[in-house]
């Protein structure tokens, strides 16, 4: 149904007589016309479901649970911005687990960075907690072994840096990343065929110097 729906472009071979005939040319799919969402489609959550992927979850069996047809995995993937395929799709727990310990002998130990943890003041401004420190930031291995001062609102106060940070090791982070690309928004079905006819719509030619009809022009030369 993408396939069907994206445009075409005629692109000339290498001739092998004069006049060009059409058999001098191939007929492809143009995938370098990329059809963008509007970012207020992305504002406004009342057209998504939040979902969290699952293990055994496939892209072609939520189409057809949402959307009651395999074909419409490609809005899935346009929806959220899936433009590498598998590689945006996230890897089952037991790949996951295989894929980190292929690559490095102590994925569970060694370290990959370290990270902050959100320290507040002790006093407010305005009612609201003064942030020391924030959390989530990356620091390197001498904050962690080193120390940190803040202000509490009486006096200086220095902590040890391993108080307010602590190591992520090099599974904890791929699991980490790996979860992000778990979250994704399923484009609610009372909306889908709106957004099938724009997509329709937005993969269609302007006339121009190249253009054959609104589902075709010439490759550039």
């Amino acid at each position: 149904m993408y396939f069907n729906s994206s445009p075409n472009i005629k692109q000339a071979l290498r001739p092998l007589k004069f006049p060009f005939s059409e058999g001098d040319y191939v007929i492809a799919k143009n995938f370098f016309k990329r059809y963008e969402l509007s970012e207020k489609v992305f504002s406004n959550l009342v057209f998504f479901k939040q979902y969290t992927i699952q293990d055994k979850d496939r892209l072609d069996l939520l189409a057809e649970r949402y959307y009651g047809d395999v074909f419409y995995d490609w809005v899935i993937l346009l929806t959220n911005n899936m433009i590498r395929g598998v590689y945006d799709w996230p890897l089952d727990s037991r790949t996951l687990q295989k894929s980190i310990e292929s690559q490095y002998d102590t994925p569970y130990d060694t370290v990959h960075h370290y990270e902050t943890l959100e320290l507040k003041s002790g006093f407010k401004q305005d009612g609201i907690d003064v942030i020391a420190l924030e959390g989530g930031l990356r620091v390197d291995e001498a904050f962690y072994n080193g120390t940190f001062s803040y202000n509490n609102g009486i006096s200086v106060v220095t902590v040890p840096g391993n108080q307010v940070s602590v190591p992520v090791t090099i599974y904890a982070n791929a699991e980490r990343e790996n979860n992000k690309k778990r979250q994704i928004y399923i484009l609610k079905k009372q909306y889908l065929t709106s957004f099938v006819n724009a997509f329709k719509r937005g993969n269609t030619y302007e006339k121009s110097s190249d253009f054959v009809s609104n589902k075709l022009k010439n490759a550039l030369i």
